[in-house]
């Protein structure tokens, strides 16, 4: 019998309380440690299963989420192999071939989009990638006896970026965090840079005036200072960006942005400490505050027509109200709408959302299908007419038979059409992506050109005007406005409820002329 003081046994895995009723353990190093569930039974069996016991030996504490305890490389790539695993995030396409919505994170432009592309797109066993800027998401296509979802995920990740199944709420959880890091880069670089400017406005005054060299000096000192947290933190992605470019012999728009902030500052660094020549602190901390807000409402932007689509894919409730006959009775019972089959009753009452496509069986009510339609008035609907999911009941509580569910429904045709619409590239913009990389090429040649002209004419000139020339070439506007523009106005589209399932729609909505006619 068990003493009644004798602590309780602490599960091996994640350190919680093992509840006394419960006898749940794994194998691990030969000896049979407890578990306090399931789920940490579960883990515990993968990376037993995996050969990676020693990750208990090793390890210095426990966690009270499990898989905060899984080793890195398994998380990643190998548990995602597992068939009963990925059934719930993948789809069975045609014979021996699978298909996955993925999320993606680090993309900052559609050079980084495009190189997921091509890179994927070598692999022998795709069939069939396509990446979203807007969205950062991914549609892949794959057959199984060729490549894995890991092999995928680990090529995604060799690259430079992070790649999950899509779930739409850890997507909005991502975009919030990101749109967090965008502004703190960017208020550190806005209230540090006012603060540079001011030292700076003194010092060029101080030139025309006649500043002592040592009051000069002393605040180039403070304009360092202040500068370097803005290079360490505010820039850090265009640093990131540029090495993980460098690594994979694919230069983007971010080499030639990070090139001339370090020349910049490594001049500056150089002036300061010497004593002497030009600084260009207020020049670094300006050109890392506009081009941060630049990139910041481009974001937002995106982050706008994610949420559109993201909104649209909720509107569908979690539970409904069927109607069910015991004993020649009618009851009403709450399920969830996952559970409903073509014939169940429902009965929708007036404010609630219609939960699949069905036809009214009894009652007469109003309709908003505007969600569905465009439509704004509500529309009369009385016994025989159909009902379209998605739409919501007005006036009276109605009754009504399911007709079509799931990815039959009007709403996830609708659905499945913006999401092609999201993964097409209009043709601009499929062209703006091939010239960038080698827009950036053509930039560096011609700096490194032009430094060697200026170093033998003036070697005074040779770095401010190297500097000018990266700056002002910077291919942003080539690879950021066009996208910035079609993602724009596909959000503002969607909002109004129209959906563009070709982006191409719009280059020839722009050429069109008053009572033309199209066929897309």
């Amino acid at each position: 019998m068990k003493p009644e003081n004798s602590a309780p046994r602490a599960c091996y895995h994640c350190g919680e309380p093992v509840p006394p009723e419960l006898s749940l353990s794994v194998l691990i190093g030969g000896r049979s440690e407890p578990m306090c569930c399931a789920g940490c039974q579960a883990v515990a069996d993968t990376i037993v299963a995996y050969g990676l016991e020693n990750f208990y030996r090793y390890r210095t504490g426990v966690s009270r989420k499990p898989e905060d305890l899984l080793p890195a490389d398994l998380l990643r790539y190998e548990i995602y192999d597992d068939q009963q695993f990925q059934s719930g995030f993948t789809e069975a396409a045609t014979a021996g071939r699978r298909s996955v919505h993925l999320l993606l994170e680090d993309i900052v432009c559609p050079a980084c989009a495009w190189l997921i592309e091509s890179r994927l797109t070598r692999l022998p066993g795709i069939v069939e990638v396509q990446v979203n800027y807007t969205s950062n998401r991914a549609a892949i296509t794959w057959q199984e006896d060729r490549l894995t979802l890991g092999g995928i995920l680990k090529n995604i990740h060799d690259l430079g970026y992070r790649a999950y199944p899509y779930d739409p709420v850890r997507g909005q959880f991502s975009l919030e965090n990101e749109r967090k890091q965008h502004l703190r880069r960017l208020g550190l670089a806005g209230l540090l840079g006012m603060q540079v400017m001011m030292f700076a406005i003194a010092i060029y005054v101080g030139d025309w005036s006649g500043m002592e060299a040592e009051y000069k000096n002393y605040f180039n000192w403070i304009c360092l200072l202040l500068t370097t947290p803005v290079m360490v933190y505010s820039a850090r992605p265009f640093f990131t960006r540029t090495w993980r470019d460098l690594r994979i012999f694919r230069p983007g728009m971010d080499v030639p942005v990070a090139l001339g902030l370090t020349i910049a500052y490594g001049s500056s660094l150089w002036a300061t400490i010497a004593g002497t020549g030009p600084v260009y602190y207020d020049s670094v901390v300006m050109f890392v505050f506009l081009l941060l807000t630049a990139r910041y409402f481009e974001f937002m932007a995106r982050k706008r027509a994610t949420q559109h689509y993201d909104t649209a894919s909720r509107i569908i409730p979690a539970v409904a109200t069927r109607l069910e006959i015991h004993d020649g009775h009618t009851r009403q019972v709450v399920v969830p709408v996952a559970r409903l089959q073509p014939g169940d009753r429902l009965l929708v009452k007036p404010g609630e959302t219609i939960s699949a496509d069905g036809m009214i069986i009894n009652g007469t009510s109003t309709v908003d299908e505007s969600i569905i339609s465009g439509e704004s008035l509500p529309v009369q609907k009385n016994a025989g007419d159909q009902l379209i999911g998605g739409s919501t009941n007005i006036d009276s509580p109605i009754e009504m038979e399911i007709t079509r569910i799931g990815e039959d429904t009007v709403l996830a045709n609708i659905l499945q059409l913006a999401r092609v619409g999201q993964q097409d590239k209009a043709a601009i913009t499929r062209m703006t992506n091939r010239v960038a990389t080698w827009f950036v090429i053509a930039v560096l040649l011609l700096a490194a050109a032009v430094a060697a002209w200026w170093w033998t004419i003036d070697p005074a000139m040779a770095i401010p005007v190297t500097i000018s020339l990266l700056v002002i070439t910077c291919p942003c506007a080539l690879s950021l406005a066009t996208p910035v523009a079609v993602t724009a106005a596909t959000s503002r589209l969607m909002s109004r409820g129209l959906v563009i399932i070709n982006n191409n729609a719009l280059e020839i909505l722009n050429r069109s002329e008053p009572g033309d006619t199209f066929h897309f």
